[in-house]
């Protein structure tokens, strides 16, 4: 007579079974995950989005590995599954503020900048003392030509990590507040700002680049050359400010050395303007 086995008995089987069966699956989702972040960190994207996936069929509630997989999908600047993985993070982990900023800056490149700067806000909601939250938010404002709110976000960023050492936007955050004052038509701060962010970056070429044309608009040619000589001695390749001391040089009737820099201006593809060229040419006896 062959055994009979009880019930309760063959529930615990199946049980152990059960637990045995979810315990190998959930090690491989992991494994599959820590792969895919090994890959992330090589710059590897493809085969990361594949790790990350595989481990999202293994465990699709895990929020950090949406938002890993959404970080892979970006670098293969694939933005709009970017997005959606980011939210999918978002809706398993609402607090999740490295998925909002990391769909911001994906909202950014889409020029949805409303939606970017909704997502930095609620960044700043769960930390408000992430200083790139304040820095991209207040770069989105200024795009959308929001420029109070730009300058209060750049100032936040300045204010609350003031360490060039720890905020590597600090002297981005002097610029493109610059920037904004100088639409303001508030050229004493601008030049402050342009200040502070060649103190903190001395390879500015944009910022040297930049003062300078303020200098020249406030009829400072001096400063005005300096800083465009500057800029040029960092980055040979900007046109934009050989063809701006050009226009000092020119003001100062000193005509050789105008042409100089305008056309030299020309040759790194900037489009000098008609009328100026052919008085330029005129008075430096090049027609």
């Amino acid at each position: 007579m062959k055994p009979r086995v009880s019930i309760p008995g063959v529930l615990v089987l199946i049980g152990a079974l059960f637990l045995s069966f979810f315990s190998v699956y959930a090690e491989t989702a992991q494994e599959y995950s820590d792969s895919g972040k090994a890959y992330l960190k090589q710059g590897n994207f493809t085969q990361a989005v594949s790790d990350f996936t595989e481990a999202i069929k293994v465990n699709p509630n895990s929020a950090d590995v949406y938002y890993q997989r959404g970080v892979a999908y970006a670098g293969l600047d694939n933005f709009i599954q970017a997005i959606s993985d980011y939210t999918k993070a978002i809706k398993i982990d609402s607090n999740l503020a490295e998925a909002y900023y990391n769909r911001g800056l994906a909202y950014d490149k889409q020029e949805n900048f409303t939606q970017s700067i909704f997502d930095y806000t609620r960044v700043i909601e769960i930390n408000p003392k992430l200083s790139d939250a304040y820095f991209h938010r207040g770069l989105a404002y200024a795009l959308q030509g929001r420029l109070p709110q730009a300058i209060s976000d750049f100032s936040r960023t300045i204010v609350v990590n003031p360490d060039p050492k720890l905020n590597p936007n600090l002297a981005e955050a002097y610029y493109n507040r610059a920037l904004a004052y100088d639409k303001q038509g508030n050229f004493t701060q601008s030049i402050t700002d342009y200040t502070w962010a060649v103190e903190i970056n001395p390879n500015y070429a944009k910022a040297y680049n930049n003062r300078g044309f303020v200098y020249a608009n406030q009829g400072n040619f001096t400063k005005a050359i300096y800083d465009y000589t500057n800029a040029i001695e960092i980055d040979p390749s900007l046109a934009e400010a050989y063809n701006n001391r050009g226009t000092v040089y020119y003001a100062l009737k000193q005509y050789g050395k105008a042409w100089a820099d305008v056309h030299k201006a020309e040759k790194l593809g900037l489009v000098v303007k008609a009328e100026f060229l052919a008085e330029l040419k005129k008075v430096s006896g090049r027609e």
